[in-house]
């Protein structure tokens, strides 16, 4: 018994073996088969396909294999093989016929092919998986009208099954997107579970869309169906996610609320729009979404979340937009007196806090009551280091702001201590140095930069390097240090929210030292201290200036990112934003902003393709790959 145990182990060792070498020999193979394929050498591909094909019986081979005849413009050896391969099958194939009226197309024998391919669709059995089988052999090769005739087919022979999906992918091959949203809309009255596969087609498809021709038909034609079919309530999301991808937050939030009021579960729908919103900078739409949630009053599960985030959304609006204004700016700081003594001050309200002490020092000039805020959350029992770290960095920053740089420098100091394993640790150690910078102490700051050259985080590493370089290149230049000590001046003025001292003090550099290295430096922080005054149009001037004249320097990809984004947010002039976007993927691949240069770059090719670079027959270009796989 002993013995033919052995033997059992000893064989099924071997077969096991055996087989594991076989698939390493096949995926060998086929690797190299489809490498062949790729780089056209088609002569080397066939042989190496036809053998795979022939071991795995996967007809994704046997295709690229006939293709490969094709090329080689071996027909009569393409159609022998087909038909004995059609003589082989003990069921029928319909997928065969097709190559073989594809090998008669390649001859222009136009008839013969086309009566093939109805061939095919005659003798597909009576299974959605034929259907299927049949429908991606023609799309396979390009021929998407005889796709749709297959799947139309596959809807009259079997019962139930409709082939919805299908066809409208169909339909978009063609360009038919009339017929493309009929399909899509009847899926969704089907089933609302299929609302997350028809936004991700119908987003795929929008970027086929040059002259907004889909846009204006899917929203003509959702209209409709919502008008005559009010029960599915699938069109009406479908509606609301197009609104939000065309940022159209008003229509989007209207659309919501109707819903809301018919199944009153739209609570979670209408938090995250109002999120969205905020991210993109519609505070009006933000507010709206979150005052609708708490006005349903006190007892639905959002109110806290909706009282809050509208709270932060009016600082937002203030800090970006409305910051002149004292009279706005104590009506908020009212807000958030009252915000804080109804949902308490407490671990989730962390940022309430310090967005409150930070509106009235930086905006109120009430540096000591910002202060005696931030204490309050400080005694907050169980805050993690990073919570307290926080809440103490705003502390050192309203004191550098209060002109007491001893106190912040201490206060720092006891976050870096208490944050050694976190990216704070090193936002704090970063705002030292520059504090440093602020003081004149330019060799020991620069020397901290150094150091923080090397942060784990991108950003930090990153404004670290160039405050280094900042005071590298411009300390030694002269006998003097005063250039760089106006400058850094003016910075600690920008950051002590008094600009026009700023800009005075950058003006008096430009005057007294007009070919100094400084020059891009200068132009750069004027451009950003006229975009916090909302002079979008002269900071624009500015970064064109740098992005010209300059673009080789250290500034080079910050002014071009930031000067994207303001052609993309506030001067409302997407296309060239998306160009300039292209430009930072193509001349600064290496920057800190290129991973945002590609999101915004995405997103408004969407809007704005490329006509050169558009998917031809449903395939992407060569960019469009590129930028995929993150080339770009």
């Amino acid at each position: 018994m002993r013995y033919i145990l052995t033997m059992l182990v000893v064989v099924i060792g071997l077969n096991t073996g055996f087989a594991q070498q076989k698939r390493t020999e096949i995926q060998t193979k086929s690797s190299l088969a489809i490498r062949y394929y790729n780089a056209k050498d088609y002569e080397k591909a066939a042989p190496l396909l036809s053998e795979v094909y022939k071991t795995t019986r996967n007809s994704t081979y046997y295709r690229y294999y006939i293709n490969c005849l094709v090329n080689l413009k071996r027909f009569d050896e393409a159609e022998q093989d087909i038909q004995r391969e059609i003589k082989k099958q003990k069921t029928v194939r319909p997928e065969y016929y097709v190559h073989l009226g594809q090998i008669y197309k390649s001859q222009n024998r136009s008839e013969e092919a086309e009566a093939l391919f109805r061939q095919a669709i005659d003798k597909i059995p009576a299974s959605k998986g034929s259907f299927l089988t049949t429908a991606n052999t023609f799309l396979a090769w390009g021929d998407y009208g005889l796709a749709k005739d297959t799947y139309l087919k596959g809807r009259q022979t079997l019962e139930g099954e409709a082939f919805n999906y299908e066809l409208a992918r169909s339909y978009l091959y063609l360009r038919d997107y009339d017929n493309m949203m009929e399909e899509y809309l009847n899926l969704l009255r089907e089933s609302e579970k299929h609302l997350s596969r028809v936004q991700s087609s119908l987003s795929s498809a929008m970027r086929l869309d040059i002259d907004n021709g889909l846009r204006n038909q899917f929203r003509g034609q959702v209209l409709k169906r919502i008008q005559s079919e009010p029960g599915v309530i699938g069109y009406n999301r479908l509606l609301i996610w197009f609104f939000l991808q065309e940022k159209k937050f008003s229509s989007a939030l209207r659309q919501s609320i109707a819903l809301d009021k018919r199944t009153g579960g739209e609570d979670m729908q209408i938090a995250q729009l109002g999120d969205l919103a905020l991210r993109n900078k519609d505070y009006e739409q933000a507010q709206k979404a979150y005052t609708y949630l708490m006005d349903k009053g006190e007892q639905t599960p959002f109110f806290p979340q909706a009282f809050s985030r509208n709270i932060h959304a009016k600082y937002l609006e203030y800090t970006d937009e409305g910051k002149g204004n004292l009279e706005q700016g104590q009506a908020l700081a009212t807000d958030f007196e009252n915000g804080l003594l109804y949902l308490g001050i407490g671990p989730a309200t962390l940022n309430l806090v310090r967005e409150y002490a930070h509106l009235l020092a930086f905006y109120l000039n009430d540096a000591e009551k910002a202060i005696v805020e931030l204490e309050k959350g400080e005694k907050i029992p169980q805050l993690k280091p990073e919570e307290l770290g926080q809440l103490k960095t705003e502390m050192a920053d309203i004191y550098v702001y209060a002109n007491d740089p001893w106190e912040a420098m201490l206060i720092y100091s006891q976050v870096i201590e208490a944050n050694k394993k976190n990216t704070l640790g090193d936002e704090a150690k970063l705002k030292k140095a520059r504090l440093g910078y602020y003081m004149g102490n330019f060799s020991w700051a620069k020397a901290q930069l150094d150091v923080l050259k090397a942060s784990t985080s991108k950003l930090t590493a990153n404004d670290a390097m160039e405050l280094s370089m900042l005071i590298g290149n411009n300390l030694n230049l002269d006998t003097t240090a005063v250039p760089l000590t106006m400058f850094a001046k003016a910075d600690l003025l920008f950051f002590q929210n008094r600009p026009d001292e700023a800009m005075l003090v950058l003006d008096s550099i430009a005057d007294q030292y007009p070919y100094h290295t400084l020059v891009d430096d200068i132009l750069f922080r004027k451009a950003k201290i006229e975009a916090e005054q909302q002079n979008y149009t002269l900071a624009a001037e500015y970064l064109n200036t740098i992005v010209t004249d300059f673009s080789y320097d250290l500034l080079g990809d910050d002014a071009l990112f930031m000067l994207a984004e303001l052609y993309n947010t506030t001067l409302a002039q997407q296309e060239k934003a998306k160009e300039l976007y292209k430009q930072m993927l193509s001349n600064h691949p290496g920057s800190v902003f290129t991973e945002e240069s590609r999101e915004r770059y995405r997103e408004l090719r969407k809007v704005y393709p490329d006509k050169e670079e558009l998917f031809m027959e449903g395939k992407e270009s060569l960019f469009e790959r590129a930028i995929d796989n993150s080339e770009f």
